[in-house]
């Protein structure tokens, strides 16, 4: 009973991630050969919404719903954490047609073979636990 505003909200972004196109493999290649604005301007407005957000929680010292204070850190500038993860996660992205979030989407609606890539991304997700140490951070 915890989990089922959760589980509201994950169907919830489902859905606004299929009615926005968000989860197509055309709009994706599309984005990735500059040939329309439509992903641009989601993740354009998911960036806005993100940075208001996090600008309201830190000014107004937001709380969690326990009463805690929400503390964000400040993260260091590392251009080769971002040069070389954005160049990844990109490069994932473009091959298979698919962003970790609607990953998930896809497979609610019908799309099993995505279970592959969330296969594939787990193990990433893994083999980057066992080098984490070895990397620049």
């Amino acid at each position: 009973m915890k989990y089922l505003k959760y589980l509201a909200i994950g169907i919830l972004f489902g859905i606004i991630m299929t009615k926005s196109e968000a989860i197509s493999w055309y709009r994706i290649q599309e984005m990735f050969r500059f040939q329309a604005f439509h992903m641009y301007g989601i993740i354009g407005s998911a960036l806005a919404v993100g940075v208001i957000a996090t600008q309201l929680i830190k000014r107004l010292q937001m709380k969690t719903m326990q009463g805690e204070p929400i503390d964000i850190k400040d993260k260091s500038m590392s251009i080769p954490r971002y040069l070389f993860g954005g160049i990844i996660f990109g490069l994932g992205w473009a091959l298979t047609g698919a962003c970790p979030g609607p990953m998930f989407t896809l497979i609610g609606n019908g799309y099993s073979v995505v279970i592959v890539l969330i296969l594939g991304a787990m193990l990433g997700t893994y083999v980057y636990g066992l080098l984490r140490d070895r990397l620049p951070h």
